[in-house]
């Protein structure tokens, strides 16, 4: 059997970390194109405010708080969304967070906060919701970042958790499909979005976290990630310029280590405080969507709307390629 990806309209969705950021607008849009949502994070009454607000605008959806690095308490989650809506027929891993600073100089628990939320969140949320997807054939989808795709300094933990991620869904597809099992495995690169992440990051640098421009709204993350609950994807990045620079690292690397350095700097602008404390081990300012620094973040992304239709996007990536690199090398001569 093959996977058999229904109507959004027709769908049970499950998506974690849904208090803010892509969860939370990913749960609004599914809802309000007519999908039933269960939302899941670890701040109850931030998803009950959530689920209010989507009731009260027409739709359905319901909560349930956990910490998806517990393994057990994401199996009860699942249980929950079964027994509420009767299946799933998409799962969505997308909670996650960050930290910035150099390796060498990072807390070991925070090290292994960041990979017990970012990689094995992503694990038990999968081995939670497989069952359930292989009986309704539906989608698995987790949302990794570009940064799986190339090396980050300053931000080296949280682009080694999204390698790791991505090497597991990778592998997690192949053996899906190896044992016949008809379930969709799809993965999500978002490239820099306005999201919370950068002032809710465990920051170790002087200064505020930043998202490095080009800066993407999340609301085009939350479009991929519905388009491809209802289109077979093995995975699709959101905004070119982050598939430029994946691309551009993974041609040029001796360059790309040389200048991804300088470029770094834009990770943190030292005229802000951090805010504190940050989410890596309890909820903080949750139900925000948009971080309130980007007003004039990319609404539209030209390469991930030709991403959405295989066969279209070569020319659009040796362009935006070449930009990166001219990006990246204008960078060092600032610098």
């Amino acid at each position: 059997m093959k996977p058999a990806l229904k109507p959004l309209a027709e769908q049970v969705i499950v998506i974690t970390g849904a208090s803010s950021g892509i969860g939370l607008v990913t749960a609004r849009m599914a809802a309000a194109r007519g999908a039933k949502v269960l939302l899941i994070a670890r701040d109850e009454a931030a998803l009950r405010e959530a689920v209010q607000g989507i009731v009260a605008a027409g739709g359905t959806a319901d909560a349930y708080a956990a910490d998806i690095g517990d393994a057990d308490t994401m199996r009860a989650a699942a249980a929950h969304a079964n027994q509420r809506f009767g299946r799933i027929d998409t799962w969505v891993n997308d909670a996650g967070t960050a930290i910035y600073g150099k390796l060498v100089e990072l807390p070991d628990d925070e090290h292994r906060q960041l990979f017990r939320t970012n990689y094995f969140g992503t694990v038990h949320g999968c081995l939670a919701a497989i069952p359930y997807l292989t009986a309704s054939r539906g989608t698995l989808i987790t949302v990794g970042s570009v940064a799986s795709d190339m090396p980050s300094p300053i931000m080296g933990a949280y682009a080694a958790s999204k390698h790791a991620t991505r090497a597991y869904i990778d592998a997690l597809r192949m053996e899906l499909a190896s044992d016949g099992v008809p379930i969709q495995v799809t993965l999500v690169k978002p490239s820099g979005i306005d999201t919370p992440i950068a002032q809710h990051a465990a920051n170790h640098e002087p200064g505020e976290a930043q998202i490095p421009p080009p800066v993407y709204a999340p609301e085009l993350v939350a479009d991929a990630i519905l388009f491809c609950a209802t289109h077979a994807k093995r995975d699709i990045t959101v905004g070119g310029a982050g598939r430029a620079q994946a691309l551009f690292a993974a041609h040029f690397p001796k360059l790309f280590d040389r200048l991804a350095p300088l470029a770094a700097t834009m990770f943190v602008d030292p005229k802000k405080d951090q805010p504190a404390p940050s989410n890596l081990f309890t909820t903080t300012d949750t139900g925000r969507v948009h971080s309130g620094e980007h007003p004039a973040a990319r609404q539209t992304s030209l390469y991930t709307a030709a991403a959405k239709h295989s066969g279209l996007t070569t020319a659009l990536v040796a362009i935006a390629a070449a930009g990166a690199g001219a990006f990246l090398y204008g960078r060092k001569d600032a610098a």
